[in-house]
């Protein structure tokens, strides 16, 4: 099935590489939640093998890792973003990648696309992968776990 969005740099060829290369992945809207699909990509994310730094607003702990509250507050490297946001609030989140000037790689799930965003995560060396589900990607084009 075709994306009705626009994507940049979300070719199977990259989004493989981008996989490959990561080592850590903070999840910015990660929930508590195990009913929610943001839960189970992180749960995913971290039986793939990933370090997985959850971004919630409120709980102390998900899945047995430490949760911040933003990204500037993660420790050590951050390689890939995952968003779980709305495409609306991508624009402060690619901002924050930018500043931390560690980022590889701006993800942003199904659904949510801000080409702005995107744009200025490009200019600033950050490849972008849009509108697509890093567990989907990861289970299509490495096997999966």
């Amino acid at each position: 099935m075709e994306c009705e969005f626009p994507r940049i740099n979300s070719d199977d060829e990259a989004i493989r590489r981008y996989l490959q290369n990561t080592r850590t992945i903070a999840v910015v809207g990660a929930s508590p939640n195990p009913e929610k699909d943001s839960h189970k990509v992180t749960r995913y994310l971290i039986d793939a093998g990933y370090e997985v730094y959850p971004i919630y607003p409120k709980e102390d702990e998900i899945l047995d890792r430490p949760v911040y509250r933003s990204l500037k507050e993660v420790p050590g490297p951050v390689d890939m973003v995952v968003v779980f946001r709305k495409s609306a609030a991508v624009g402060p989140i690619a901002d924050a990648c930018i500043e931390r000037g560690d980022v590889k790689v701006l993800w942003t799930q199904i659904g949510i696309v801000n080409n702005e965003a995107a744009q200025k995560a490009k200019e600033a060396g950050i490849d972008v992968v849009q509108n697509k589900c890093a567990m989907v990607e990861h289970r299509e084009l490495l096997g999966g776990v």
